[in-house]
């Protein structure tokens, strides 16, 4: 168990920059102990608890495979399978299953929630997406393109699509890590006001996407109808009709510019069929590497490392 005050990651504004470059680096490190068949087992006799509310693909066997390979054991709780959101007060639900387990991760909707469970934690409480942030993915996307350009410090990156949390946790990230982002989302979709406000000093709204990217080293996109949203589906197609992610938009990018999508991605819609299969695209390393990034993130939030 951890000390009487665990450490959260709830966004990404909870670490400090030298700490999340060193969960950058220890992940490409994880990765390395596992590509060349290392065991490294620090996590014998812990307990991941993961809360489900939002089903995941990416999110369920990254968290729990890498528990696994840590030498440690995963519980998964579907929405199903607990008290949250039927009656049991979310401080109830925090302090019983915290005096259980090692360490929690929770996907869901409302960061209301995420934020109260771990106020009442004996253990460190980590978002692994909830309506307002996906910090978890930002760590993937980081280790990205540090594997495949480096030091993602003063470059300009360019989020397209809507102002949702993966939009949230970029801003987020564009102070943490120190780079330049421009947003490009249509009337309507746009990011939270005050976030955008609160980083304007690197965060610039530029609605057309073809001046967005101009000058821009990653240019990254989601689907443009998150879970949730299914009911709105028609009328955002319309709304982000001009938003498609294409080669012919990346070309308008710096010539070495890199492409990222959180997945699941939706071809013909935010993306176009051939932009996966294009060089510039990362995707698929990007969905590998939440595996090796959460398992640096749980590394640091039980083991404590000096940083």
């Amino acid at each position: 168990m951890t000390n009487s005050s665990p450490r959260h990651f709830l966004t990404l504004l909870d670490l400090s920059t030298a700490e999340l470059d060193w969960v950058i680096n220890r992940a490409i490190e994880l990765k390395q102990i596992r590509n060349q068949g290392e065991l490294y087992e620090p996590f014998r006799n812990r307990v991941l608890g993961m809360i489900f509310e939002k089903s995941s693909t990416r999110t369920r066997v990254s968290f729990e495979a890498g528990m696994a390979q840590l030498g440690g054991h995963a519980i998964f709780l579907s929405s199903r399978d607990t008290q949250l959101g039927r009656g049991e007060p979310i401080e109830d639900s925090s302090r019983v299953i915290s005096s259980m387990v090692d360490i929690v991760m929770i996907r869901t909707f409302s960061h209301a929630l995420v934020e109260e469970f771990a106020s009442h934690s004996k253990v460190p409480v980590i978002n692994a997406l909830t309506d307002d942030h996906h910090p978890c993915q930002l760590l993937a996307d980081v280790q990205t393109f540090v594997e495949h350009r480096g030091s993602i410090k003063g470059k300009t990156v360019t989020w397209i699509g809507d102002g949702n949390n993966m939009c949230h946790s970029f801003i987020n990230a564009a102070k943490q890590f120190d780079f330049k982002l421009n947003v490009a989302c249509p009337d309507g979709y746009l990011p939270k006001a005050q976030l955008m406000a609160n980083n304007a000093d690197r965060v610039q709204l530029i609605q057309d996407p073809k001046d967005a990217v101009v000058g821009s080293h990653l240019i990254v996109t989601d689907t443009w109808a998150s879970m949730g949203q299914e009911d709105e589906k028609k009328a955002r197609e319309t709304a982000f009709a001009d938003y498609q992610v294409n080669p012919a938009l990346m070309d308008l990018a710096q010539p070495d510019a890199l492409f990222m999508h959180c997945l699941p991605a939706y071809r013909g819609l935010e993306i176009s069929h051939d932009m996966f299969s294009d060089p510039r695209s990362v995707v698929y390393d990007e969905a590998e590497n939440r595996l090796h990034a959460q398992k640096a993130l749980m590394e640091f939030l039980l083991l404590e490392p000096q940083v």
